[in-house]
């Protein structure tokens, strides 16, 4: 329980107005997108570094954890006070602070929303590529916390691909620049590198530094439909094969398709298993001549429908389609568990196909989709969470899928992070000498255990 005394000096740090205390006002920072619930003992909004420098150092000295937070849409639990203390949330530090078209470089804060940067950069010509399915309410500041990657990753690759350095206030309160604004710099250890994907158990990042590329001249959707989820799976794998590399290329399962169909309309006939949706960009004339020639290979993988979207509207209906996956599966049972796994491209229908067996070993809905062109496939366990036997059902098939992904040189997150969902399973993917490692630089970071603390690593460090 925080002390009355630390409270009031919170208040001084970042004003009476910037500081919740009242229940009503905690439990809107006690949950993320995990069904699980921590209160906090006060939520504070500071302003800039400085004054997150100040809570951090009070944290040290008073001993209560600080746990940073964007907008709290992560699935692994790593925005909870699962000790109590202090949520420092991010909302306040929101400004794009540059754009510059001439070294094509942004700086921004950590509380401006994902998609909102992505309009602004393309106003001018530019481009950011990293979309979570969570970018019209994410903030860049947690999409940093977790790498976040979504359906671009398969040919622009993942958050820390785009950051070239970080303002960041270490858990002790000191406020640290890391990285270049430069396109190349090897001078020391890449501690940018090291923050980007640590959840927030390093630092607080209060400023991003971008690299942005052009935009593309254009993008082409295709959406392709198959009787067997099988011959799904193959296409990712011949269109892959091939040499062609889609900017996206996404795979549904049947029970996904069924989800959306009720909020979106299709036209999909009942024996439909899976479908693909695939986008490609570039220049006018190779995105044509590449989307001829994903379109045979649909049609040789017996794909029974291939539509090509004929306008950008059309095309971003099909897109809205698959975000629209994720909240509608509530529909199915109340209680989702969200895993990411990613295996090699090459290993998609094998791991699809043994997820199919464990869901019907098991008797449980297990929903599959996601970035199928790098091998990245979100598993939804979906249960009724007062069922005890349901859920120690889910328990155990999770693993067995683990299992298989590691088998076949899988990673059990390729998204989301470890926060707490995945902690018990850490040691299954890192051996004992890695994982001390680990927590050796996080004792070097933060000495006291301060920040965001219970994260990753099951207990403390």
């Amino acid at each position: 329980m925080l002390k009355k005394r630390a409270i009031r000096k919170l208040a001084e740090i970042v004003g009476q107005g910037n500081i919740a205390t009242s229940q009503e006002d905690l439990v809107c920072y006690s949950y993320d997108a995990v069904n699980k619930k921590f209160f906090p003992d006060a939520v504070v909004f500071p302003a800039d570094s400085r004054e997150i420098s100040a809570v951090l150092k009070l944290a040290n000295k008073e001993q209560f954890p600080v746990i940073p937070r964007g907008a709290g849409t992560g699935f692994s639990g790593g925005t909870l006070p699962i000790w109590g203390g202090v949520v420092l949330a991010t909302s306040r530090l929101n400004q794009i602070l540059e754009i510059d078209t001439n070294n094509l470089t942004a700086v921004v804060e950590p509380g401006v929303v994902c998609g909102e940067f992505q309009k602004e950069v393309e106003n001018v010509g530019l481009y950011y590529p990293p979309d979570p399915a969570s970018l019209a309410f994410s903030t860049l500041g947690g999409n940093v916390a977790e790498c976040a990657g979504g359906p671009h990753a398969l040919r622009y690759g993942v958050t820390r691909d785009y950051v070239t350095g970080l303002e960041v206030v270490l858990p002790t309160g000191e406020i640290l620049t890391t990285g270049v604004r430069t396109m190349k710099g090897v001078v020391g250890y890449d501690l940018t590198r090291l923050i980007v994907g640590s959840e927030g158990t390093l630092a607080v990042v209060t400023k991003v530094y971008f690299r942005l590329i052009p935009k593309p001249e254009k993008m082409l959707t295709i959406m392709a439909v198959f009787k067997h989820i099988e011959a799904a799976t193959q296409t990712v794998a011949s269109i892959i094969r091939s040499k062609i590399v889609p900017s996206k290329l996404e795979f549904m399962d049947q029970d996904s398709i069924k989800c959306v169909e009720k909020y979106h309309n299709l036209n999909l006939s009942a024996d439909t298993q899976a479908l693909l949706l695939i986008e490609i960009d570039g220049d006018s004339i190779s995105v044509e001549r590449q989307a001829d020639s994903v379109e045979k290979i649909c049609r040789d993988e017996e794909a029974f429908r291939v539509d090509r979207a004929r306008n950008s509207q059309e095309a971003k209906s099909l897109w809205e389609v698959r975000q629209a996956i994720s909240p509608s599966l509530a529909q199915l049972n109340p209680t989702k568990i969200n895993e990411d796994i990613v295996v090699p491209r090459s290993k998609i229908p094998y791991i699809i196909n043994q997820i199919e067996k464990i869901k019907n070993n098991y008797q449980l809905t297990i929903v599959s989709f996601g970035h199928a062109g790098d091998g990245n496939i979100h598993v939804n366990v979906m249960i009724d969470d007062k069922n005890a036997l349901e859920k120690e059902k889910a328990d155990k098939a999770i693993k067995e899928i683990f299992q298989e992904v590691l088998a076949v040189g899988g990673t059990l997150s390729g998204e989301h992070g470890i926060g707490i969902s995945k902690a018990p399973y850490l040691n299954m993917e890192l051996t004992e000498k890695e994982m001390e490692l680990m927590k050796k630089i996080k004792r070097v970071f933060d000495p006291n255990e301060i920040l965001n603390p219970g994260k990753i690593f099951y207990g403390k460090v």
